[in-house]
């Protein structure tokens, strides 16, 4: 239940959700773009992108063009920072409302 109220309160915060949206973006922006650069199915791009950006990297895919691997390299510079300021204010958000609940149930 405190995951619930507390995924609710992150998206009753505009800062939170402006830095949702800019993560979705910038998944979006590399999906679209390595299905026009590289050719892959959408699925696999968007694979890419999460699997990339979590910094996993798995290796089953990768780019195979000079353009691909191009804006691969200005993918990883911009995307990991706004991913990783994504799950880190998540976190934060989490463990504050853990802490409050605590506070609040004594």
């Amino acid at each position: 239940m405190l995951f619930f109220r507390t995924l609710i309160s992150f998206f009753n915060d505009r800062e939170y959700v402006d830095l949702l949206l800019t993560t979705l973006a910038t998944i979006a922006i590399g999906t679209v773009a390595y299905h026009f650069i590289e050719g892959w199915k959408w699925l696999d791009c968007i694979y890419f992108c999460v699997i990339t950006l979590s910094t996993v990297g798995y290796g089953d895919f990768s780019p195979q063009t000079d353009g691909g691997k191009v804006f691969t390299i200005f993918y990883i510079i911009i995307g990991i920072g706004i991913i990783l300021s994504f799950i880190n204010t998540l976190y934060h958000h989490y463990s504050v409302s853990v802490k409050n609940n605590k506070s609040t149930n004594r």
